[in-house]
């Protein structure tokens, strides 16, 4: 006689194979709620904005060179000064947030943005369409355009990228200048990691001409004893503008915003006029 199951004993009431369906349920269960918060992460982490990161921290960090003159430079009390550094604490201000500065030299310091020792760099950077590859930029505040630099007593031709042929060209290490000099046939392009170096090799003739930003030129011969002078532009005018890493449409909106907001209440017009006589987010007049 079959000994009667006890009316406690669970698998008495399943059908055959109902403890692999119940794991099997179990399981799936616990892989969707595994998939369900791998995916609010992957959210939360697509949602992460350097808004909200400065808001957090109430800093803005800001890169330059601080030692590229009128844009940025530190004074005879040995302090961070300059065109760029008089809007780069306009913006924070106007975003609420308290400037903090970090100089470095020119060769390093996209890398350092990319690899997130500040949050942007306020140094005349030009918008390029290969830079904008890696980082996302701000909308333009200066419009300049590339110009040759010659010694004092230059009496030779030099006008054409076709005039540099067989001379020695120094610009800055990573510049657009760079590039634009690596480009002129027949030239040799040697770079530097920053314009005081480069300037001293072309004051002592160790090179021949050099290419910086046209709003240099009136700085260096109003406020140096560097035997050089304005040569021709070359190019077109291009704008530069503020990077920051890519992925933060709120920060871009809200810096764009607090540049918006400098150039309405005249507080940009000022600064630029201290520095350069003139309003520099218009294009240049005509040479």
């Amino acid at each position: 006689m079959p000994t009667p199951s006890h009316p406690d004993d669970s698998s008495a009431r399943l059908p055959r194979g109902g403890f692999r369906r119940r794991a099997a349920l179990v399981r799936a269960v616990a892989a969707g709620v595994g998939a369900l918060w791998l995916a609010g992460a992957a959210v939360s982490a697509q949602a992460a904005d350097l808004l909200d990161e400065v808001k957090a921290r109430g800093t803005l960090r800001i890169a330059c060179e601080g030692t590229y003159p009128p844009f940025n430079f530190k004074d005879e009390k040995g302090e961070l000064t300059g065109f760029d550094v008089e809007i780069a604490k306009a913006l924070a201000a106007k975003m609420g947030l308290k400037p903090v500065f970090t100089t470095t030299e020119w060769s390093a310091i996209l890398a350092g943005l990319q690899a997130g020792k500040y949050d942007v760099i306020v140094n005349q950077v030009a918008a390029t369409d290969k830079r904008r590859e890696t980082f996302d930029f701000s909308g333009p505040y200066v419009l300049s355009y590339p110009q040759l630099i010659v010694r004092a007593n230059e009496s030779r031709k030099l006008e054409t990228p076709a005039d540099l042929k067989g001379l020695k060209i120094g610009v800055g290490q990573g510049s657009n200048f760079a590039e634009l000099a690596k480009g002129i046939a027949g030239a040799e392009v040697r770079t530097y990691p920053g314009a005081p170096e480069y300037l001293q090799d072309l004051a002592t003739g160790r090179i021949d001409v050099a290419i910086n930003d046209s709003l240099l030129i009136p700085y260096l011969r109003a406020k140096t004893r560097l035997p050089v002078k304005a040569g021709a532009p070359l190019g077109k005018p291009e704008s530069n503008a503020i990077p920051f890493r890519k992925g933060s449409p709120q920060f871009k909106q809200a810096i764009d915003k607090a540049l918006a907001d400098l150039m309405a209440d005249g507080t940009y017009a000022k600064i630029s006029t201290k520095w350069f006589e003139r309003d520099v987010s218009q294009p240049p007049a005509a040479r």
